[in-house]
Parts: structure tokens; sequence; C-alpha cells
């Protein structure tokens, strides 16, 4: 997991403004599932998850700004709670939902990455579970198999792969069923 480090409370709030993100790098040889053989997958999708402190006003209307430094100190003050105005993914409502849904077809295999630079995270995929996951991300470890939650450390990114075995809907979302 990356965000901007320029020091002092520049890093906090660049990381509850959503400046963060994932690189994984795959081993030489390729992923192996869990018995050692090479695993081959069809797509691939990000998810990092971002959490957002946006003060309101008096009437519950999230405050404006005329530049992000104005609200750098009530967002920071609002963080020390650690309670969230904002819970999203890819940076967005909505940015993985609708039109901007992820998709695949019956029998590709998927593989996730899902990172969150700031809390614990919980990814669940509603009618699958993962194949394989890689524990922190680690390629070069053992993936565990049939996990249907996936924990995500804070500064963290994990991956999970699953194959798609029948057509539908599959809810991807947190299973903290507080913020899902």
């Amino acid at each position: 997991v990356y965000h901007c480090a320029p020091g002092g409370t520049m890093i906090p709030f660049h990381v509850i403004s959503g400046m963060n993100g994932a690189v994984m790098v795959l081993p030489r040889d390729g992923l192996k599932d869990a018995e050692g053989k090479p695993y081959r997958y069809d797509r691939t999708y990000y998810i990092g998850e971002q959490d957002y402190y946006l003060p309101q006003d008096d009437k519950g209307n999230f405050r404006k700004y005329d530049s992000p430094a104005a609200g750098m100190h009530e967002m920071l003050e609002l963080s020390k709670g650690l309670i969230p105005t904002h819970v999203v993914f890819n940076g967005a409502v909505g940015a993985i939902t609708g039109d901007n849904a992820l998709s695949a077809k019956v029998g590709e295999k998927v593989l996730f990455i899902h990172s969150q630079a700031n809390r614990p995270s919980y990814p669940h995929l509603i009618g699958g579970h993962a194949d394989l996951y890689w524990v922190g991300g680690s390629f070069s470890d053992t993936p565990l198999t049939s996990q249907e939650t996936w924990f995500v450390p804070a500064g963290s990114a994990v991956a999970a792969a699953y194959e798609f075995h029948q057509p539908g809907l599959y809810v991807y979302l947190s299973h903290n069923l507080i913020e899902a």
C-alpha cells in the first residue's frame, strides 16, 4: 500500500483525502494455487477502500471549502473520533455499482486486489468466496482456500481469486455490516 507521506499532519490528511492505493508485483513465474500448481486468471479488479471525514454545518449539510487546505483542520479534528462520514470503494459512492459494476462471465476466474490505507476492512463477495486468498497480498506464500471474508489490516492489501460458476448478481461489500 502506498500513500502520500510528506511528513507531520499532512500524512493523515492525505490518507483521509483518498491519496492512497496499492501496487502488487506478481512472482516472475506467475501465481500458484494452494497445491503449488500454476494458477491463471482471466481478469483483475482493484478495489481501493477509502474512509473520509467530512465536516457538517449545524444543519447537517456537508461543508464546502475553497481549497482542500481550507478544510484540513476540521477534517483532521473529525478524524480523531475514528468514525468516518463516508466509506467508499474506488473513491466515490457508486464507483463499482450500476454502469460501473464489475463484471465477469460464467467460468471466468477473477483476481480481486483490495487495499485500505487507514482502517481494517472485511471484503466479502455475496454469493461467492475466495477460492484462493493471499494474506497481505503475499504471492510468495501459499494461499488460503475457501475464505468467505478477507481480512485487510489497516495499511495493507490482499488478493483473492474467485471462479464464477453461475450467472447472477454478486455483491462486493465490506462485511462490517454496520458500514455495508
